[in-house]
Parts: structure tokens; sequence; C-alpha cells
């Protein structure tokens, strides 16, 4: 990353400067006793880290997306890995709908708190019945006399088993002309009096918290709607972008830090009297790793670019998801396979790294919907789903 500007290159050193402080015995800690990683977000806030990308008006830097991105890769490249970066990651890119669609006066009282790390918001979207389909989702919001009643379902919700507000979307009027109008956006207080978080048990991450939501009768203020009614669905789209590229990012931080790691072992495992990265065997699956994250990384800088020069990049954030989620699996196979039976044994850590990068492979969105995309967007063929 020599390409970097000083300032950018400053970012990258002080948040590493950061992560130093939690090294492979903490994360690996969390990873055992599944305790929420609450000191190094005091951190990260404190530093001012969480406003990264939301306006100086509000207390944030003010800066890009690249800005965020290379944030996220360094955080998940010092050994963090996903547990570290989904700790802070729906703060950097949650909010955009609120400064981008937000009142005057939603900026003023939702983004400061958030900035500094004083509430945590969690995302209200994918729900049980609907998966990707977000069209389909079945929450609705019905009007009371001073704001809406929400009740509903929703699923894969990270960070609520201690997030104070939800980023919600729910359905206040039928489907228009396209499926998707009729949803609307709210950022609102999680009132626990009238939501129930049940966690769901899962293979990696167990730092941070996934969840199931019920919702039930929970009242939101009028003033708590963002932008218009009806177009939340639109507004969210200014966050799937972002999104997927800082997804690229992590995922490429990960990659990297298990290949480092596989390299430091086959220049040390000494087998039949040669260190293992002498043979071709180990070589060329490494070298074919490092190749393919390095490709992945210009595909995340350019879609980055492109998003915070305010141009069309749908296609290179989603491209940039893709190939650096496959990049980033494979590197950590090859690290664990490098390592061979250490790889599967915990204390080398890239076990740890392996099952936390499959997230990336699924999520915001699967593998095969970005490849739909591209072949209807990039490509021009008609739509498949």
């Amino acid at each position: 990353m020599s390409d970097l500007s000083s300032a950018q290159a400053a970012i990258v050193e002080a948040v590493g400067r950061i992560c130093e402080k939690y090294d492979d015995a903490y994360w690996l800690a969390r990873d055992n006793d599944h305790r929420f990683p609450e000191e190094f977000v005091k951190d990260i806030a404190g530093a001012g880290y969480l406003g990264i990308a939301m306006p100086e008006s509000v207390g944030g830097a003010g800066l890009g997306v690249t800005e965020a991105a290379l944030m996220m890769h360094r955080i998940a490249r010092s050994g963090a890995a996903m547990t570290g970066v989904s700790a802070v990651h729906i703060n950097i890119f949650g909010p955009h709908p609120i400064a981008v669609f937000g009142t005057d006066e939603q900026k003023a009282r939702m983004l400061p708190p958030l900035i500094r790390g004083e509430t945590r918001c969690c995302f209200g979207v994918t729900e049980p019945d609907a998966g990707l389909d977000t069209s389909s989702i079945k929450t609705r919001a019905e009007r009371s006399n001073d704001g809406w009643i929400v009740s509903g379902r929703k699923m894969w919700t990270t960070t609520a088993q201690t997030a104070t507000h939800i980023l919600l979307l729910a359905r206040t009027s039928p489907a228009g002309k396209k499926p998707t109008d009729g949803l609307s956006l709210f950022y609102t207080p999680l009132d626990r009096a009238h939501v129930e978080v049940r966690e769901i048990p899962k293979m990696g991450r167990h730092a941070v918290d996934t969840n199931m939501v019920f919702i039930d009768g929970l009242k939101v203020a009028a003033e708590d709607l963002v932008g218009e009614e009806g177009k939340g669905f639109d507004q969210m789209l200014h966050a799937f972008n972002p999104e997927r590229i800082l997804v690229a990012a992590e995922a490429i931080g990960i990659g990297q830090d298990a290949l480092a790691r596989a390299a430091k072992y086959a220049r040390e495992r000494v087998v039949f009297g040669r260190p293992i990265g002498q043979n071709q065997a180990i070589q060329h699956p490494l070298a074919r790793a490092w190749a393919e994250l390095e490709a992945a990384w210009l595909m995340t800088m350019k879609a980055a670019a492109l998003y915070d020069a305010k141009k069309a990049c749908g296609v290179e954030a989603n491209a940039a998801k893709y190939l650096a989620a496959e990049a980033a699996f494979r590197a950590c196979e090859t690290a664990v396979m490098t390592h061979g039976g250490m790889g599967y044994a915990r204390e080398f850590h890239v076990e740890r790294l392996f099952r936390e990068v499959l997230i990336a492979r699924i999520a915001p969105v699967s593998r095969e919907m970005i490849l739909n995309f591209l072949a209807e967007k990039a490509l021009g063929l008609p739509k498949s789903y």
C-alpha cells in the first residue's frame, strides 16, 4: 500500500497502534469466552474512528469510504479478524442513510452518540422468510397517534444483545410500481419491553453476537422516520455499496494475515532436512494466494474511489466483495493446509481465521447473488431472479 497519501498512511499507522494492544491471546480468549471486545471498541471510539466517514458537522472525521476501508483492513489484518471488525462495522457503514437522508435535527441527535461510542446500533433488515428478497419482508409499521407501532421478526441481526438502537426497515404501505416501494426506514431505541433478542449459536466470531429479533408492538416516534416514507429501500442502498467495500477490505486483511502466518511457518518448519517452504507444493499455493489477494485489493480500492467521487460503483463494489471473499477463503484454507496438523490446532490461529473468513462469502449477500448482479449489470444478460 505504498500509494497511500500521507494522511491515509497516518490513519493506518494510528489504527495499527491501537491494534497492537490486542494480541493473538486476546482474540483467542474472546473466541473461547464469547465476550464482546468492549475494551477494543472503547479504544477505537475514543480515538474518533467510529466516525471516520461521518460528516464533520456531527463530530465525524468527514473522510471517505476509502479511509474507512483502510481502517477496517488494518484491524482485520492485525489478528482481530472478523471479530474485531464486526465489533465496529455497523457504526462505520450503517448510519450512512441517516447522514444522507436525515434531517439536521436527526443528524444532530442520532449520529454524535454513535460516533462517541455512547450508543450502539444494530441493523434490522433480513427476515426469516425473506432472506435476500427484501421486498418480501413482513415486519410492519402501523401509524399511531404519535408515530408508529412496529411488529415483526428480523434475522441475522448482529450486536442486538448490547445494541441501544436499531436501524429498522419495515413495510408502511403496500408495494407500488416497484416491489420495494412502501418500505420505510427508522432509527429508534431498541426497547427491550417490546423486543426479544435470541442469540444464534454459530461456527465462529463467537464474541460478536448474531441474533433473531422478535418485535411486538414497538413504539417508534414520528421523528424517528429517516427520509421519505415508503422509500426506505432506496435509502438503504446508500449503505449497501459501502458495506460491500468494507467487507472486501476486511476479508483481504484476514487473508493476508493468514498468508503471513503460513509463510512464516513454511520458512521455519523443517522436514526431511529442509524448510517446507522450499517445496513448490507449498510455495505455489501461497504465491497464488498472494496474487489473488493483491488483485482483489485493487478492485476494492477502485470501488472505494468511485464511491467517494460520487460515481456509480455498484458493479465494482460487488465485484470487490466477490473477489476478496473468494481470495481470502483460499488464502485461509491454504494457511491451514500449510501448517498441516498444526493448522487444526487453535494455538496457531489459522483455524480461527478460516472459520471467520467464511462470513465474507455469505454476508451481506451471497456470491451467487453477486454473480447474478454482475451478469445483469456488467454483461447485459437477462435478470435471473
